[in-house]
Order: C-alpha cells, then sequence, then structure tokens
C-alpha cells in the first residue's frame, strides 16, 4: 500500500511538472508570437532577371540594388528572431520563361509566394527616379486601405528620415501598386533612394550604405512590433 501511495505521488508529480511546462511553454509562444519572435516577415527584391527596373544615371540597375539590400536586411531581421523569406534570392526573375506576359506573370506569382507564406507582413525593397535629379531621399509607400501598413510604413519612414535623409520625407499612399492591392497581408514599398540623382546612386551601389539602409529599415519593422506588443 505504501509503495502504491509513493508512486501515485511521484506519478501526479510528473503529470503537475508536464502541465507546468506546457503552460510556461504556451505562455512564452503567445509572447513570441506578439512581438514577432520566430514569426514571418516576407522580404520582396523588386524587379529581376528581364526586368531590370529603374536605371541609374550612371547606369547602375535597380534590381541589383534592390536584391544587395534585401539580402542584407534579412541578415538584420534573422538577429533580431524574425523569420525572414525572400521572394527571389538570386538575380532572376519570378516569371516562367514561356509565360507571353513577364512582367504580369513574375507579379502573380510573386503574390502567390507573399500569401503562401502568410507572413506578419511584406517589406518589397525598390529604388526610386524621377526626372529632376535633385530629388534624392528614402520614401515608404502603403496600401492606401489597410491601417497595419500605414502604421508601419510611419515607423520604418521615420527611422529612414532620422538615419538617411537631409530632409524628410512622408510616407505616401497608394491605391494602385498591384502588390500592395493584391497580397492578402500588410505590404509596404521601400524606396531607398533616386538612381536618377548622381550623388545617391554613388551612395546606394556601395556595400556600407546598402548596409546602412538594411539596418534602418531592421530598425522601422522593429519598432513597429514593439508598439503592437505594448497596446
Amino acid at each position: 500500500m505504501g509503495e502504491r501511495l509513493k508512486m501515485e505521488t511521484v506519478m501526479g508529480a510528473l503529470l503537475l511538472a508536464a502541465a507546468f511546462l506546457l503552460a510556461t511553454g504556451g505562455m512564452k509562444q503567445a509572447a513570441a508570437e506578439v512581438q514577432g519572435t520566430g514569426r514571418t516577415v516576407v522580404i520582396d527584391a523588386g524587379h529581376g532577371g528581364d526586368d531590370p527596373g529603374k536605371v541609374g544615371v550612371g547606369g547602375t540597375l535597380e534590381k541589383d540594388v534592390n536584391l544587395a539590400v534585401a539580402q542584407k536586411l534579412a541578415d538584420c531581421l534573422k538577429k533580431e528572431g524574425i523569420r525572414p523569406v525572400m521572394t527571389r534570392e538570386d538575380e532572376k526573375g519570378l516569371y516562367r520563361p514561356e509565360a507571353s506576359n513577364k512582367k504580369q506573370d513574375d507579379m502573380k506569382n510573386r503574390c502567390a509566394k507573399i500569401d503562401g507564406e502568410k507572413p506578419l507582413f511584406t517589406v518589397s525593397i525598390h529604388q526610386n527616379s524621377y526626372t529632376e535629379e535633385a530629388v534624392h531621399g528614402p520614401q515608404v509607400f502603403y496600401y492606401a486601405h489597410s491601417k497595419e501598413a500605414e502604421e508601419l510604413a510611419g515607423y520604418i519612414q521615420d527611422a529612414m528620415n532620422e538615419d538617411l535623409a537631409d530632409r524628410p520625407r512622408e510616407k505616401k499612399a497608394n491605391d494602385t501598386y498591384y502588390l500592395l492591392k493584391k497580397t492578402k497581408s500588410p505590404t509596404v514599398i521601400v524606396e531607398c533612394g533616386f538612381l536618377s540623382n548622381r550623388e545617391e546612386e554613388a551612395k546606394l551601389v556601395t556595400e556600407e550604405y546598402q548596409q546602412k539602409v538594411a539596418e534602418s529599415v531592421c530598425r522601422g519593422i522593429m519598432g513597429y512590433l514593439k508598439e503592437a506588443k505594448n497596446r
């Protein structure tokens, strides 16, 4: 009888310990989800393959700068405990070689990949261009009908203004860009700078400045996630 009581006591203690571990594990998982830790953020390097994007005044191809910054941003997010997923990891586009409209096919496949990941949100990396060479500086676009995207864009814009801009720019709403409209999760487009501005183009092709851009975008993302956690 005494041995049976001992066994019941031991089994009870083990069950309590197991329940405690499950509960604390669940709480840790819930906390991680709120903070974004271990969750997925899609990093989209715009253009690729036959689509170079904008071409700088010095001949720089936007697709190459986009990929370099996106890869560095992915590394920054990994260090923060975020799981980054790249829409492309090399110079190729996402279109099928046999597609009659490669641009359209690329965008559809890009959106499908993003939606398949069910991310917290997507950050699409691009470079800007304008007819007047003097125009420069980073700017973030968001879907006009997404409150979450607007808030995320604000945090990234503020970080980039502080870290990179000599003249602050404003985040900008948009309801026509395909990627913003067609993705199920919040998406923002980060225009890191203007390839039509010689001085900015010269910076954007350097690894040092690309790293600075990536760290700035990452800082904005983490600021947004921390704010979301505190609500």
